[in-house]
């Protein structure tokens, strides 16, 4: 994942790529077919998140998160020069499983292809569990 990320930055970014300022869901960069790869009822990422907030906090700091406004909890992180990706967290309740959605800049496609996008989302989940379970 790591690795496939930095290829899509290095041969197919474009050179006058910048960033927007404002962030969107990936769902909405317009390639609804992988819509369903984020929609895990039984995300094991969401379930660490929904039990142990506190250790999740703690995980995104040190991944070098920093607060977001938005869901029950929210994180913004770099990806690479200045591409980050928020995510935003809601804990489960009576009726609804804990949520978890992804948010990268309107002009992440300058830096990486869509595809791409779950690599490097694949990467990050996998450093905040380990981040998570080493904290235990």
């Amino acid at each position: 994942n790591e690795v496939m990320t930095l290829l899509d930055l290095v041969c197919d970014s474009r050179e006058d790529r910048k960033i927007a300022g404002v962030f969107q869901s990936m769902e909405s960069f317009g390639r609804m077919f992988h819509q369903n790869l984020l929609q895990d009822r039984k995300d094991p990422l969401a379930r660490k998140m929904d039990e142990n907030p506190e250790l999740f906090s703690d995980a995104c700091r040190k991944l070098g998160g920093f607060s977001f406004p938005g869901g029950d909890l929210g994180y913004c992180f770099p990806v690479f020069e200045d591409l980050s990706m928020v995510v935003l967290f809601w804990h489960s309740d009576e009726e609804f499983a804990p949520r978890i959605r992804y948010l990268w800049d309107a002009n992440a496609l300058q830096y990486l292809r869509y595809e791409t996008m779950y690599f490097a989302l694949g990467a990050w989940r996998h450093f905040l569990l380990t981040e998570m379970e080493n904290a235990l």
